[in-house]
């Protein structure tokens, strides 16, 4: 009897875990198929499916308007809305169980602050959008480069908070950097494209900016994935860590790296967007718990949908786009502030 019991019991574990996973992947994809949908020029479901089985089978052909409009215009934006919701989703996660601190983002290390000087440097110099996107991912790891060697300590926490202030320090002086360039950036050419690419937009996305984008994001996320549970060693005490036999400190470097190349790809792929990697984990915290086994493939999954859902109102609400990281922060700003007064705060 005891036998049987353990069996099904076991049985209703992995049934449990099949359905959740199988939750958490076809929730972007149905949301991905709704905002195909949307638009200025608006279809139902039926003829969008119809169009991407002629995509997949047949290609575009002459005068296919609204297989060409996928195709080119809002499957890119999708793909790539999927990877950056969820690309910094888990980074902020990875983020505030590497620092113990539930306020820590992505751009903790100063990462989107060294990419955002990169890219308005680049286009300043009128660069291409592929040279764009590399000097931007280039400068974001020199920011965490400077981060990390301001950030050097005798013991550990001391060393993670020097990393917080540091972070902070080269966040300010790249923000003053950009602000330089847009200083002597040409009012009527140069200074209006630096200004819209900082407050973040997929509007210039294309198979060839989701093709730069995808090993970076794609890879980060799955080094995150597979260390997963070890990512709930990291908020313990000093104490609790050596008990566990971890190497801690490869462990934090291994975390900061994965994070920093999501999010320096996320930033110089559609500039910068606030709100997501700090708004999403809270809210797969608070309905699943602290366990990073389950908030890793989480806030993947939340975060592309996210993602797909605020970007597909920035090009349909109005007949100008607006900016994607005033959505996030328009939602984010009193949602977050609603979570922290239910809960009362929270603990990693």
């Amino acid at each position: 009897m005891g036998r049987r019991k353990f069996r099904l019991d076991v049985t209703s574990t992995r049934t449990r875990r099949i359905l959740f996973y199988l939750t958490l992947i076809l929730l972007p994809l149905l949301a991905g198929v709704i905002c195909l949908c949307i638009g200025r020029y608006t279809t139902t479901a039926g003829e969008t499916l119809a169009a991407l089985g002629r995509i997949l089978t047949q290609g575009v052909e002459q005068g296919d308007n609204l297989a060409k409009i996928i195709r080119d215009m809002r499957l890119p934006r999708i793909v790539l809305a999927v990877l950056v919701g969820a690309g910094l989703s888990v980074a902020g996660l990875a983020f505030q169980s590497l620092f113990a601190n539930p306020m820590a983002s992505p751009d903790t290390l100063g990462v989107a602050a060294g990419a955002s000087f990169g890219a308005v440097l680049a286009l300043l110099f009128d660069a291409g959008t592929l040279a764009t996107q590399f000097v931007a991912l280039l400068m974001g790891f020199v920011a965490v480069g400077l981060t990390l060697s301001i950030g050097k300590g005798k013991g550990s926490e001391r060393s993670l908070t020097s990393m917080i202030l540091g972070g902070m320090v080269i966040s300010s002086l790249f923000s003053a950097l950009i602000s330089l360039v847009k200083l002597v950036a040409d009012t009527d050419s140069k200074l209006p494209a630096i200004t819209y690419w900082l407050m973040g937009s997929l509007d210039s996305a294309t198979w060839y900016t989701v093709a730069f984008a995808l090993p970076f994001i794609a890879g980060g996320i799955l080094v995150l994935y597979a260390i997963r549970w070890r990512l709930n060693i990291l908020p313990m005490s000093e104490d609790e860590i050596q008990a566990s036999g971890s190497d801690v400190n490869t462990l934090r470097i291994i975390t900061a790296l994965a994070s920093t190349m999501i999010t320096a790809a996320c930033v110089s792929t559609c500039g910068q967007v606030g709100w997501v990697g700090l708004l999403i984990p809270h809210i797969c915290r608070m309905a699943l718990g602290s366990d990073n086994m389950v908030l890793v493939p989480a806030s993947v999954s939340v975060g592309a949908v996210f993602m797909i859902l605020v970007d597909t109102a920035a090009r349909s609400l109005s007949p100008s786009e607006i900016p994607v990281s005033v959505l996030t922060a328009i939602i984010g700003a009193p949602v977050f502030i609603g979570l922290l007064r239910k809960t009362g705060g929270w603990s990693l």
